[in-house]
């Protein structure tokens, strides 16, 4: 019997050809697409990346031709999602990647002018956009930054109010550069900012793409895209699907329902804390990250429960072309909140058979998880996202190095979201749905995640009160 990406798969290879380029979409990219359809707004994931500039260092124009010539390289850059027959694709389009200056409203601050930017955007559109404003210090003031931490991708570190390019923040502006997560996982935004700098140096007179190197980018990405639906439907074995059946029996939703009247009109739909840990050469072994949410899940809704928290894995499939896109798949980890969260021992060997099956889609796991019983509906009470902030180069534009900074108050897709940042230093974050936790509970989980990894909570909460 096929599995889930082996119908999908097979689906997709039947379907007729319709006048334009339609392109299968993985594992990963059908939940984000399943995701948006099911939420009552439909708004998409987006993942974020706030550089801080000089005032005045981005030419718009000169920026809009380099992320043309990068979106006509990289198919996904232009792919919209359709359905074909009642198969999930992409539509490929032509390249068009707005830069839209935002203006601040009187008596608005940036932070807020950039979150009612993202809000406004329109799912249909184009899925790489770049935003630009002048940052009057609302932005680049927290003195931390993690670019698309709370959405899944994960991004690298920021810095403070005084210390970036350009001196005080009044004399700065920022640059959005904003992905539909459907497109795009930690490798991409990595990719992407390497790309985009080095397209701006080009100048806007170095025209478009060859086109044979635009049907090369195109064959490449369907490629790899065919390549990581045949593991797919290699991974979901019958042992495989049983095993997450058996691992993922006894959980259950276990976010309360959204507060009525909360958050209050006009206020943050998201709060967030944040704090600076010690770090060794080596960095936080997964497993206790993942201890550590565990302790915060249990902060917020107690012992004797076995909460579902999701981090993404993966990467592209073997003998795949290096193409930007959705390679990255959300593993489930059940967190079982009776247990102490010091068991790290216990927590990497399970988490090492994981990953032996981390390869089987999430729409899979779910469905096999309900095959053995489980209530569970497939929704993440908690989210775990970890970069290493080595691994990439930060955004240079005709030779000035950005800042990555942080927007606070971004909407968040479940009930929290944890992010970390690996480096000399362990920057912590957790943002939470201030419709499901309020504040208060939200804090005392964030200074149980932060006491796990070896601070106290004192420590953590002077450092990481929320940014409302």
């Amino acid at each position: 019997m096929l599995s889930i990406s082996g119908q999908y798969l097979a689906r997709y290879r039947g379907l007729p050809p319709d006048g334009g380029v339609t392109l299968p979409v993985t594992g990963a990219q059908r939940r984000f697409i399943l995701v948006r359809a099911l939420d009552p707004t439909g708004r998409p994931d987006l993942v974020p990346m706030f550089f801080a500039f000089p005032r005045g260092t981005v030419d718009p124009v000169r920026l809009a031709a380099a992320a043309g010539r990068l979106a006509a390289l990289h198919p996904v850059l232009r792919g919209r999602p359709g359905v074909v027959r009642g198969t999930p694709v992409l539509r490929v389009e032509r390249p068009d990647v707005p830069v839209v200056r935002v203006p601040l409203a009187p008596g608005e601050e940036a932070g807020t002018a950039l979150r009612r930017a993202l809000s406004a955007w329109t799912p249909d559109g184009p899925p790489l956009r770049l935003f630009l404003i002048d940052d009057d210090g609302t932005v680049c003031g927290d003195g931390d930054g993690d670019g698309g931490a709370a959405s899944g991708a994960g991004a690298g570190p920021g810095g403070g109010a005084e210390g970036g390019p350009g001196g005080p923040a009044a004399e700065r502006e920022v640059l959005a550069v904003v992905l539909d997560h459907a497109v795009c996982d930690g490798t991409s935004l990595a990719r992407i900012v390497e790309e985009l700098g080095a397209a701006y140096a080009e100048g806007p007179g170095a025209g478009a793409p060859a086109p044979a190197d635009v049907d090369a980018g195109l064959a490449a990405y369907r490629e790899a895209v065919l390549l990581q639906l045949d593991a797919e439907d290699r991974a979901a074995s019958p042992e495989s699907l049983a095993y997450w059946g058996d691992r993922l029996r006894a959980v259950r939703d276990r976010s309360p329902a959204p507060r009525p009247g909360a958050p209050a009109a006009g206020a943050r739909p998201s709060g967030s804390a944040h704090a600076l840990l010690p770090s060794s050469a080596g960095g936080v072994p997964f497993p206790e990250l993942l201890d550590a949410c565990r302790a915060a899940a249990r902060a917020l809704y107690g012992p004797g429960h076995v909460v579902p928290l999701g981090y993404p894995w993966g990467g592209r499939p073997p003998g795949a072309e290096r193409v930007l896109g959705c390679f990255l798949n959300t593993v489930v980890f059940p967190a079982a909140t009776g247990q102490a969260p010091s068991g790290a021992e216990v927590t990497a060997d399970t988490w090492w058979d994981d990953l032996d099956r981390a390869d089987v889609p999430f729409d899979a796991v779910v469905h096999a998880a309900r095959e053995a019983g489980s209530g569970w509906s497939g929704r993440l009470d908690g989210l775990l996202t970890v970069d290493d902030s080595r691994q990439r180069s930060p955004l240079r534009l005709a030779g000035i190095e950005g800042r990555e900074v942080h927007v606070d108050g971004r909407p968040v897709r479940g009930p929290f979201a944890v992010s970390v940042t690996q480096g000399p230093e362990l920057r912590l974050r957790m943002a939470w749905d201030r419709a499901v936790l309020d504040d208060r509970t939200a804090l005392d989980a964030f200074d149980a995640l932060a006491g796990a990894l070896g601070t106290t909570a004192e420590a953590a909460s002077a450092t990481g009160r929320p940014l409302t």
